[in-house]
């Protein structure tokens, strides 16, 4: 790890590329390696040691591919994977390698958001099991009341290029109203799905206008910004020839033909073993 890499960007499979063109936009300079776990999603409804066993082997395989930075665009994962490897894994290596989520970058942050301290969070099932997302905000902010509401099937949706189909209507509708009857003073929704920016039009449509919904990509894009200007020994480790190579475990063919529909521009992929 001696010689300048690439930032790793992991996923379970595309959420993660909506983060990804964010942190692209932002820092467009460096490097980047993106990785999708495709052939074994869903990673929402897999139990935490199965997320994290999956998670810190791409993590592993990312290391391998020279990336000394790896930040994990998935929800799941920083939820269910990124303490246990923070504590348990990289302390085990003989160099400083960072594993990073998008959780804390976005909990951080909600409190300059809500003015009524009511937050609403639509997540995946392993998300709102975690907690994750109530733990967070009540350590920054404790005067906020935080509200979840898991939607199973939302994933499932976007993947499947169901989002504009009266399905997707109905289960979007179903889960704000379920979410909003938990507290009428909700002010600020959390997406806390990389999934879900893609089916925002549906979302803001059965939201009420008062109530603002709060993507993850820009926030942790800042973030990381943020992270490297005040981490210069990590951002020396880091090549910046803006070169971007995208990994998934599935079939390429299958990946490319979906990730453009998050990533907003064709992307080739390789395939990765593990």
């Amino acid at each position: 790890m001696n010689k300048p890499g690439p930032i790793g960007i992991f996923d379970s499979g595309y959420g993660g590329l909506t983060v990804f063109k964010e942190i692209i936009k932002e820092l467009p300079q460096y490097n980047y390696i993106y990785l999708g776990d495709n052939a074994r999603i869903p990673y929402g409804t897999r139990s935490f040691e199965t997320v994290y066993q999956y998670t810190w082997q791409c993590v592993q395989a990312m290391f391998e591919l020279g990336c000394p930075l790896v930040v994990l665009a998935c929800n799941t994962a920083s939820a269910k994977a990124l303490k246990s490897i923070q504590t348990i894994n990289l302390p085990e290596l003989s160099d400083n390698r960072r594993v990073l989520g998008v959780i804390r970058p976005t909990t951080e942050r909600i409190g300059e958001f809500t003015k009524s301290r009511h937050v609403g969070i639509l997540a995946t099932p392993g998300t709102v099991l975690s907690n994750s997302y109530e733990i967070e905000i009540k350590r920054f902010f404790p005067d906020i009341k935080v509200f979840q509401e898991a939607c199973p099937i939302w994933v499932s949706l976007v993947e499947s290029n169901e989002i504009n189909s009266s399905g997707a209507a109905y289960f979007v509708k179903k889960h704000i109203d379920q979410l909003l009857e938990k507290s009428p003073k909700i002010d600020t929704i959390l997406l806390a799905c990389t999934h879900y920016p893609l089916l925002y039009p549906l979302i803001r449509k059965f939201t009420p206008p008062s109530i603002q919904i709060l993507q993850q990509g820009e926030i942790v894009s800042k973030s990381l910004s943020k992270y490297l200007e005040h981490h210069q020994d990590i951002d020396q480790k880091l090549k910046k020839e803006s070169e971007i190579l995208f990994y998934t475990t599935e079939s390429p063919e299958v990946f490319n033909e979906k990730a453009g529909l998050f990533f907003g521009q064709e992307v080739n992929s390789t395939h990765l073993s593990l």
